[in-house]
């Protein structure tokens, strides 16, 4: 019996749709810039899931272009503003205006680029923008952006869905470069990685989901900044040594994602190579501040690694998610993930990359393609203006606080988060997060909060460009003022 696939009746029209749509979007951006307009009005989510009236819709569709617009402007309504100069929260990307149409297109098209064959353009444009990163670094061994060939000593890589996934792969790659034989055979039982107490919890979860176990992660002290104590880090690799371990990597932060500090990469970096180990550098936040010729020495000795991650959807004002794994040696990667799939892996007939045989994902979004975008719209120039400025705007608000005796500051900034506390209070060390969260419920303000050595700490990260000091000055008068009432 043949069946045959009906589609709706209902027809909506899709330019007033796209029209509509615009104007909601355009009035958003507008309206979250207003003086006096709220960051984030938080509701539970059965109010918010009534309010959207989800599941009518679920059940029977839009009823109309009306009805869809209805919607869109409630889930804008319940929606954490960006936009908001005024919004110093976490470490996701404050985008340009335009920065949704490589989406919008992408979303119309449906071209994964993980296989050249069913997306060549948004896989060359992942091929340019990797190697423009790998020209960053020092790694590029082609001829021009151009120039996509593979060259085993040469650098390479690509582009993934986030850190976690970023952080895996590269870990994958260093047991592969240790223990050849482990995709066949298993985890041999004596490897471990090194790294900062204060590592990113992914690296932890990729560990584990390697197979090692969490206890194989062996971690070195840090300074009262969370910085990695260098002198410890060879104390520890001797005890490795002794307890009969072998290092599959050394892990540095570039940078702390609670305090914003870069571990020393340049002696990290002597320091592996000294006992030939595999060198990670987790540069989710900070590996974009090579871009800036003011703060890039914060990542001096960042090319003597072995891979890095670097996050677009950070620093480089790409829309979530958008990740690139880059090795120095391209060997490296493509030893990771030892295995065929003969309807996907076609090696010497591909007429151009095929992302697909080193990465978690078998199917990906357009990525190359976000972040080659977000270049366009204003040029290389304006995402080192747009770092230069976020940077310096934490080292602006560090001293700003430096002239309340009220407020106290564990560090000077490196990149652009920073770390504070408001002292005059009861028991202000156990209350910093009861007052975090009753500024946030207030609405005017999102910022967040973070340990430093069991220590807890109000957090601002300087993600929005129109972010400025007389804005850092209403957030003070409003935690002077939300303190007094706790």
């Amino acid at each position: 019996m043949q069946l045959k696939f009906n589609e709706t009746k209902r027809q909506l029209s899709e330019d007033i749709v796209v029209q509509g749509v615009a104007k909601l979007l355009d009035d958003y951006i507008i309206n979250s810039k207003k003086s006096g307009s709220k960051v984030l009005q938080q509701k539970p989510p059965r109010e918010i899931a009534e309010a959207l009236g989800a599941e009518k819709i679920l059940k029977h569709g839009f009823a109309s272009e009306s009805d869809l617009l209805s919607f869109i402007s409630t889930y804008l309504t319940h929606t954490n503003h960006l936009k908001n100069p005024k919004y110093l929260g976490h470490q996701v990307a404050v985008t340009q205006n335009l920065s949704g149409i490589p989406e919008w297109i992408n979303g119309v098209i449906n071209n994964p680029s993980s296989l050249y064959e069913m997306g060549p353009a948004g896989a060359t444009l992942e091929g340019v923008m990797i190697n423009y990163m790998l020209q960053k670094l020092g790694w590029f061994a082609g001829s021009d952006l151009y120039d996509l060939r593979s060259f085993p000593d040469g650098g390479s890589g690509f582009l993934t869905h986030g850190g976690s996934i970023a952080n895996l792969t590269a870990l994958a790659a260093a047991r592969a470069a240790i223990a050849p034989n482990a995709w066949e055979e298993g985890n041999p039982k004596d490897l471990v990685v090194i790294g900062p107490a204060s590592s990113h919890y992914s690296i932890g979860r990729a560990i584990s989901i390697l197979g090692l176990g969490k206890n194989s992660f062996v971690p070195v002290p840090v300074f009262e900044n969370e910085k990695m104590d260098i002198a410890a880090l060879e104390t520890v690799y001797q005890q490795v040594r002794r307890d009969g371990k072998r290092v599959m990597a050394v892990i540095a932060n570039a940078c702390a994602t609670s305090t914003g500090l870069f571990d020393n990469l340049n002696a990290i970096g002597n320091f592996c190579q000294k006992h030939n180990l595999w060198y990670h550098v987790d540069g989710a936040h900070g590996a974009s501040a090579l871009l800036s010729s003011t703060y890039k020495e914060v990542l001096d000795g960042i090319q003597t690694a072995d891979s890095l991650i670097w996050d677009a959807h950070k620093m480089m004002r790409v829309p979530a998610l958008c990740t690139a794994v880059l090795f120095k040696k391209a060997r490296h990667q493509k030893q990771a993930f030892q295995q065929k799939g003969s309807y996907v892996f076609h090696e010497n007939e591909v007429v151009g990359i095929d992302s697909m045989p080193y990465t978690v994902e078998c199917t990906k979004s357009a990525l190359g393609t976000k972040l080659f975008w977000t270049f366009a719209l204003y040029g290389e120039q304006g995402i080192v203006d747009y770092i230069d400025t976020t940077f310096g705007m934490a080292r602006s608000f560090y001293e700003l606080l430096q002239t309340h005796e009220d407020f106290y500051c564990p560090f000077v900034p490196e990149s652009n988060i920073l770390c504070f506390q408001y002292t005059k209070m009861p028991d202000y060390l156990k209350n910093q997060l009861a007052l975090r969260y009753a500024i946030i419920d207030q609405g005017k303000f999102y910022l967040t909060s973070c340990e430093i050595q069991g220590v807890r700490y109000l957090r601002v990260v300087f993600m929005n460009p129109e972010t400025t000091l007389e804005d850092c000055k209403a957030l003070l008068q409003e935690i002077e003022k939300t303190a007094a009432s706790l």
